[in-house]
């Protein structure tokens, strides 16, 4: 069975056509078109799309896999059997996959290996800001970076054939804005390449000290010759202009931002960034009266050029954090040659795109009925815990009204951080309990390693594995324990409590329960926090976005029987709206805010959370009302 095609699928491009496309369906043709036969990923904003795209392609074989290391394994195996190969990730998820990739430079490759990372430049959905160039210069591999989405295309196919030239792996860095802007994107047909198959050669894969030393020198020579590749490939290129004063050096979208910006400006291209073109940036720099490089986040060709005895400018000048769009460059810039430079506005959105009712800011929050909401709302209610989570949607459990996480680290970290908590607690901590929450998807990623410390190190912690049958913060893809594949079909379904039995935990510690069944959740939190010893508390169902959510029959408010108590508020479920405050003075003379809500029956999918909440019983299925009499 194939997945509702409304919520990520694609339909796939015919060939040689002109089409709107982001920069990751273009990633994802361009892989295709160059013979490119295995990709793997494991989803993640910005990134996500690229392999929903490749899944599209029938000869192209594409896999959720459960983490970005996995990911770029499978890759390399396909790579070293001869095929061309894509990996796709986001840029946290290249720290997970880094210990394959700094190996894997001293092998090289057998068919092209690219490596899609899209850095989230201005935290749009992710727990840090980083530059993956980095990870050229660490790992000594060749950095592309296109600037739009017709150089995502042609860089990804290039990227393949410079793969096989310089036998190393390549990394095509994009941006969220890359990834998620489309344009025009003229296409081409896919090549058909023969598949070399698997050489043996011990020599050169098998990474014993001797032989890993015997390959860094290897490694260090093609880098000299990408260096001078770099010197003379079309990626890189000298764009002239007549204004001389400030010369631009440039690489993926920032060359479009500085175009916007300072058209008259000269500039070099890098879309061939890493190594750095050196040569070609001094010829720009005897041009003009001052070089300036603008790159997003880190300071990386600043550093390396000033390094190379070259004067420029920078970071000095410019913001480390978020996009250098010309709203930021252009006051910064003219406030340098002295001309008048009043600060810009944010550029607003086209009209077209605007919202046309201006609604009441609020912060970001789960979806309506979402099965994670009684499990928070539960949280908030037990005392004198320490909470640490995860990354998923269910970090929104450490807003308000719940406040129920006080740690979030990284991917899988809740396990190892909650464990350490137990361990290292203080005697003021003594009587705390330690719980630590965490996704399906997330605990297959990093997550059962942690558990399998925690069991080991005998830890006083409570989890929460909080299925919900999808990796629902980036659009519902499958995993292992969907039961699904990438493409819809069926495929072996992990079950979580063999799972977590098979990693140690006791079987009467092991807990399945309905996130919906407010009781039933309340007393087995309870329960599991006094007990001394690691339990496991697994909810089952699944996310409201996707299609194996059933809804039921919309609840309303009787606004007679509502006495204000807000308790139904504590939820935290978006359907529910406050309509009106009362204070009132109660006989025995203090104070008292009544809040009176109603509840959004459009939105509602009748999860019967709410109801749960409900002291005088007013919220009721809306049947009851729309029936003759209204009211019970």
């Amino acid at each position: 069975m194939r997945r509702d095609p409304a919520l990520s699928a694609v339909n796939p491009l015919p060939q040689s056509e002109r089409r709107f496309m982001s920069g990751n369906e273009a990633v994802a043709r361009g892989a295709w078109e160059a013979g490119c036969r295995v990709a793997a990923a494991y989803p993640g904003t910005p990134a996500t799309e690229i392999l929903e795209y490749a899944a599209t392609y029938a000869d192209l074989y594409s896999e959720w896999s459960v983490n970005e290391k996995v990911a770029l394994e499978v890759t390399i195996g396909a790579s070293l059997a001869g095929s061309r190969a894509l990996c796709a990730m986001k840029h946290v998820g290249l720290n997970v996959a880094s210990d394959a990739l700094m190996t894997q430079t001293l092998i090289g490759v057998g068919g092209g290996l690219v490596v899609a990372v899209a850095d989230d430049v201005g935290l749009s959905s992710s727990q840090n800001e980083q530059d993956s160039r980095h990870w050229g210069r660490f790992a000594h591999l060749p950095v592309l970076e296109p600037a739009d989405a017709q150089e995502a295309y042609e860089m990804t196919r290039e990227a393949f054939a410079l793969s096989e030239q310089f036998d190393t792996p390549v990394i095509l860095r994009l941006t969220t804005r890359i990834c998620h802007v489309k344009g025009v994107v003229v296409a081409g047909e896919r090549e058909e390449r023969p598949v070399k198959g698997f050489q043996k050669n011990p020599a050169r894969m098998v990474m014993t000290p001797m032989n890993a030393g015997r390959r860094i020198p290897l490694m260090l020579a093609r880098e000299a010759q990408l260096r001078a590749f770099a010197e003379v490939t079309d990626l890189n290129r000298i764009e002239d202009g007549q204004d001389k004063r400030v010369g631009f050096v440039t690489s993926g979208p920032t060359y479009l931002h500085v175009l916007e910006a300072f058209p008259e400006a000269p500039l070099v291209k890098l879309g061939f960034s890493y190594p750095p073109p050196l040569g070609l940036i001094r010829a720009l720099a005897e041009q003009v009266e001052q070089l300036v490089v603008v790159e997003e986040v880190e300071p990386l060709l600043e550093q390396e050029i000033r390094a190379a005895g070259i004067p420029v400018l920078g970071k000095d000048l410019l913001p480390r954090m978020g996009e250098l769009a010309p709203h930021i460059l252009r006051p910064v810039i003219r406030a340098f040659l002295g001309e008048p430079a009043a600060l810009e506005p944010t550029p607003k959105r086209p009209l077209a795109f605007t919202t046309p009712v201006q609604v009441f800011p609020r912060p970001p929050t789960m979806c309506v009925a979402c099965p994670h909401l009684g499990i928070y709302y539960c949280l908030s209610k037990i005392k004198n815990t320490q909470i640490a989570g995860d990354i998923g949607c269910y970090t929104l459990g450490a807003g308000h009204p719940w406040n129920a996480l006080d740690t979030c680290i990284s991917m899988g970290a809740s396990m190892g951080v909650a464990l350490g908590l137990d361990k290292g607690r203080s005697e003021a901590d003594k009587d705390k309990r330690v719980l630590a929450v965490i996704g399906d998807s997330t605990f297959l990623h990093m997550g059962m390693q942690g558990l399998l410390d925690i069991v080991y190190n005998r830890g006083n912690v409570t989890i929460l594995l909080l299925d919900n049958s999808a990796v629902g913060m980036t659009g519902g893809q499958e995993h292992p324990g969907t039961g699904r594949d990438i493409h819809g079909l069926e495929a072996p379904k992990i079950n979580f409590r063999k799972l977590v039995e098979a990693l140690g935990v006791k079987p009467e510690r092991v807990h399945e329960v309905n996130p919906y069944e407010l009781p039933v959740l309340f007393k087995a939190l309870r329960e599991e926090v006094k007990v001394e010893d690691t339990s496991v508390i697994i909810t089952n169902q699944p996310c409201v976005l996707t299609e194996r959510y059933r809804n039921k029959p919309p609840y309303a408010v009787d606004e007679e029987k509502c006495t204000g108590c807000s308790n139904c508020l504590a939820v935290g479920c978006p359907a529910i709206a406050v309509t009106r405050r009362e204070t009132v003075v109660k006989p025995n003379g203090t104070v008292k805010e009544l809040t009176f809500v109603a509840i959004d029956s459009a939105a509602c999918t009748g999860c019967d959370l709410c109801p749960g909440t409900c002291g005088p019983e007013a919220i009721l299925p809306l049947a009851v009302f729309d029936r003759a009499g209204a009211r019970p």
